[in-house]
């Protein structure tokens, strides 16, 4: 079993609980950890029998900028059962760090993980 990490991909999203941040948007920083069976990818040394970074970020992307939710949980679980539906996958975890929050003092940013694992 491999595990492969995207870290720290940024995107712009209208997530949140507050009006505002659903209408002005704001950056999220995200990390993907995903679990795969990599024997036949790192033999034949062949893109097809691995997951391409590319649709992983892609999956990510898509999620995150054509979708809206209040809530950051709600938003990990979405983007992790996106990538359970890649065929190679069989668990991952979303990081999702949110900066700007609606918190009165000093923070750097809110993170929600999220896992789930292929049934």
């Amino acid at each position: 079993m491999n595990k492969v990490l995207l870290s720290n991909m940024m995107f712009y999203g209208f997530h949140g609980v507050h009006e505002y941040e659903r209408e002005v948007g704001q950056r999220f920083y995200i990390d993907v950890e995903y679990c795969v069976n990599a024997e036949q990818a790192a033999l034949s040394d062949d893109l097809t029998h691995a997951v391409d970074y590319t649709v992983v970020y892609s999956h990510v992307k898509q999620v995150i900028e054509n979708h809206r939710f209040q809530l950051l949980e709600a938003l990990g679980r979405h983007i992790a059962d996106s990538l359970l539906e890649l065929p190679l996958i069989r668990a991952v975890t979303v990081r999702i760090r949110k900066p700007y929050v609606p918190i009165p003092g000093q923070i750097d940013y809110v993170q929600v993980e999220t896992q789930r694992t292929k049934a």
